[in-house]
This record gives C-alpha cells, sequence and structure tokens, in this order.
C-alpha cells in the first residue's frame, strides 16, 4: 500500500473546514501533507457525518444555510479518496467489538489506517484515549 496516504475523520475535516485560518492545526497538517505529496483517505461515510455535523451546526443557530452549503462544497472539493468495501465493515465490526466501542463509526477509520498501515488524524479526544494503547498510528489534532 502506497505510504503516502493519511487516513482522516470527520472530526479532522470539521476542523479544517471550520478553522479559522491558514495558521490552524488542521490547515498546517493538511498543506504539510500536500506539499509531501501524501493523499488523505477515508471510509466513504465521512461525508454523510459531515453533512450530519453541518445540518446540527444550521438547525441550533451556529451556521446559516448559506454557510452550511458553502461549508459542505467545500469538504466535498478536498480531494480525500473514499473507500467503503464489506471487509471494511466487517473489520469496522471486529474493531468495535475488541475496542469496545459505542458505535462503528469510528472503528472504520480505524480499520482503514490499519489496513493501509498510515496514520489516523482525528479532533476526538475520547476516541484517542479509548484506542491509544492499540492504535499507536491514530494521532490528536491540536485545538
Amino acid at each position: 500500500m502506497p505510504r503516502y496516504w493519511v487516513c482522516v475523520d470527520a472530526s479532522f475535516v470539521l476542523r479544517l473546514v471550520l478553522s479559522e485560518g491558514p495558521e490552524s492545526h488542521a490547515a498546517q497538517l493538511w498543506r504539510s501533507w500536500k506539499d509531501a505529496g501524501r493523499r488523505p483517505v477515508a471510509p466513504a461515510l465521512v461525508h454523510y457525518e459531515i453533512t450530519n455535523v453541518l445540518h446540527r451546526y444550521e438547525r441550533h443557530g451556529y451556521l446559516n444555510t448559506d454557510e452550511a452549503e458553502a461549508l459542505l462544497q467545500i469538504a466535498l472539493s478536498l480531494g480525500i479518496r473514499l473507500f467503503t468495501d464489506p471487509i471494511l465493515h466487517e473489520e469496522a465490526l471486529q474493531i468495535s467489538r475488541q475496542m469496545r466501542l459505542s458505535a462503528t463509526y469510528d472503528a472504520h477509520y480505524l480499520a482503514l489506517s490499519r489496513r493501509l498501515g498510515t496514520e489516523l488524524w482525528t479532533a476526538d479526544k475520547k476516541l484517542v484515549r479509548a484506542v491509544r494503547d492499540h492504535f499507536p498510528e491514530v494521532h490528536l489534532l491540536r485545538f
């Protein structure tokens, strides 16, 4: 598998598109990956999760309709290579059981990262705490 991939989850992408500018940690990492020729990857569910969060932000008044739609377009245009296949779902289910996760969403990112032998970047502190002993390739985005 190519070592130039880097796996990102929805929390990372949301921090990237919602960031305060080019000096955010997410933006700096994104630029460094681009400069190094690294390509972001994620399970196909990443866009479903992002869309759901933007919808919730809009419903709760954190974003207006135009902002939510613009941010979604930015997220969709980032060029993240998406993966989905039956084995990824099976691996996610196994990881969810092994790590006693309450849902399988995060486990899909873990499974893909493990499969590709690449880092996984997230803004989810709870996930990092839950898996750090078994998944040292998981990195927490600084705020």
